[in-house]
């Protein structure tokens, strides 16, 4: 029995989230973080209400932790997703784009039903 004990403390982690980081993205966050100079940092990613289209994505670096957070991590870089975003962000992926027609981080999402022009909200 004591040996059922350790293993099941030994396995209790962070519940993950479906968001997918490119590896391209992946690099740009960590020359990004590189440039900061600081390793306390992580991606976020996040909806809440607003737009064109009813609702907007958040993308920023954060040094908070917060109670329910889902995490994953892509080569030394942490993407955190809050546990009200999760069901909306499921399956997105983040990429970058370095182009004369685009520049910066770009998420697809296959939850969203419809997007503004801008692409920066979706329903």
């Amino acid at each position: 029995m004591s040996d059922q004990l350790q293993t099941t403390e030994a396995t209790t982690e962070t519940a993950a989230h479906g968001v997918l980081l490119t590896d391209v993205a992946a690099s740009k966050v960590a020359s990004l973080l590189a440039q900061e100079g600081r390793d306390d940092l992580r991606l976020r990613v996040g909806v809440q209400p607003g737009g064109c289209s009813g609702l907007i994505y958040q993308l920023y670096f954060d040094e908070r932790t917060l109670d329910g957070d889902l995490v994953r991590d892509f080569d030394g870089v942490e993407v955190v997703v809050d546990r009200m975003s999760a069901p909306y962000l499921e399956g997105a992926t983040i990429d970058f784009s370095d182009t004369i027609e685009k520049q910066g981080f770009t998420i697809d999402n296959p939850n969203a039903g419809s997007s503004c022009a801008c692409g920066d909200s979706f329903s």
